[in-house]
């Protein structure tokens, strides 16, 4: 059990990390391809959108190539480390949470902004006044992402090596358990990863609805 419960924290404080660093520029560049218009505009948010069905193993390969010894950030170091997964896992989920919190603050009423830079407002504090009412597709992004981060499985094994308590999250201890026919760990992992998924799923349903 106390080994079911580390890899467990350990996939839910990577893919929760990742969440945060994604954050950090989703939210930018969601807020300024939902309110400005400018050239080139659409093609970003097409790129976006196509970068949604990217293959985990793909862009897993990418960034190993980069952070292997001899790629241009091998210096660094950061193959085979949680961080390295954090970042990849950070790069995968972006296109999940700009476009759909595009879509959300496209939605809101012009007149939010409008109304909020009559009253006084900066055009900083009047784009936070659109993200708020933004805020129910923000928490779909949000948990989309999340599910998305923690259940896969090409960036964890390729960027972290499934190193035991370190770097052996869920996805890639199911994998290995499976090879290895310890099938009830492999249940058991499976099972906290719905779960958790299932729990999100319906967290986020009920939020909504308010």
């Amino acid at each position: 059990m106390s080994e079911l419960l580390e890899i467990v924290i350990i996939s839910l404080w990577i893919s929760g990390t990742a969440l945060l660093l994604s954050l950090l520029w989703s939210i930018p560049i969601a807020l300024t391809l939902g309110l400005r218009r400018f050239r080139g505009r659409g093609t970003l948010i097409s790129f976006f959108n196509a970068m949604l069905g990217i293959p985990t193993v793909a862009l897993g390969l990418i960034l190993y190539l980069i952070l292997s010894r001899g790629g241009p950030l091998g210096i660094l170091g950061l193959l085979y480390t949680p961080t390295a997964i954090i970042i990849g896992q950070a790069i995968l989920i972006t296109p999940i949470i700009v476009s759909l919190l595009t879509s959300a603050i496209e939605a809101v009423d012009p007149e939010i902004m409008n109304l909020a830079r009559t009253l006084g407002a900066s055009e900083r504090q009047a784009s936070l006044a659109v993200l708020g009412e933004a805020r129910k597709g923000g928490i779909l992004a949000g948990v989309a992402a999340f599910n998305r981060a923690v259940s896969e499985l090409g960036i964890a094994l390729m960027l972290g090596g499934g190193i035991a308590g370190w770097t052996r999250v869920m996805s890639t201890e199911i994998q290995r358990a499976t090879g290895a026919g310890e099938f009830l760990l492999s249940i058991q992992l499976a099972a906290v990863l719905l779960t958790i998924v299932f729990a999100l799923t319906f967290l986020m349903n009920l939020l909504r609805r308010d």
